[in-house]
């Protein structure tokens, strides 16, 4: 039994910090990148990519809503969303995730929608977001506006980040 609670302590906690990492990320996008088309793309902004994070979270929650005690945040404008309306829409999203990884950890069962168990969905979670974090690094970069390293290798830094998430 400890050891089930030692794991389902840790994957709360690791959601957590994977939170704080793409919130930092929003947080450090500087205002001119923000609304910048993507390379290679007519209509894809860095904005969509960010606000594609939410709203994959949200969908997520629907599949899973009338299965978990969970409230259904509601989707963000990707074309019109700010840097601010984003994070705090991540906040409401992230605890409703926490919600929905709490009960199925608690019921020790498959998650139906995803078909694995709380761990898998986590990891799928954080990589979704650390693939779409990555994307708009890049970005930034090709469009000529490289993040300070203090934020490019701030997206590295689990220990910080899992500080500033407690």
């Amino acid at each position: 039994m400890a050891e089930s609670s030692l794991l389902s302590e840790s994957i709360i906690k690791t959601w957590k910090t994977g939170n704080r990492i793409t919130s930092y990320l929003i947080e450090n996008i500087p205002d001119d990148v923000w609304t910048e088309s993507v390379p290679g793309y007519q209509q894809k902004t860095v904005r969509m990519i960010a606000g594609h994070l939410h709203n994959s979270r949200c969908m997520w929650l629907k599949t899973e809503g009338d299965k978990a005690p969970i409230t259904l945040p509601e989707h963000v404008d990707r074309y019109n969303v700010t840097k601010e309306e984003l994070l705090k829409a991540l906040k409401v999203s992230s605890r409703e995730i926490l919600k929905l990884l709490e009960f199925y950890i608690s019921l020790e069962k498959n998650i139906p929608g995803f078909a694995l168990d709380a761990v898998h969905f986590l990891t799928y979670l954080i990589s979704h977001e650390a693939h779409h974090r990555g994307q708009i690094i890049m970005v930034s970069r090709q469009l000529g506006h490289k993040l300070p390293e203090e934020v490019t290798y701030g997206v590295w830094k689990w220990s910080k980040r899992a500080k500033e998430s407690e």
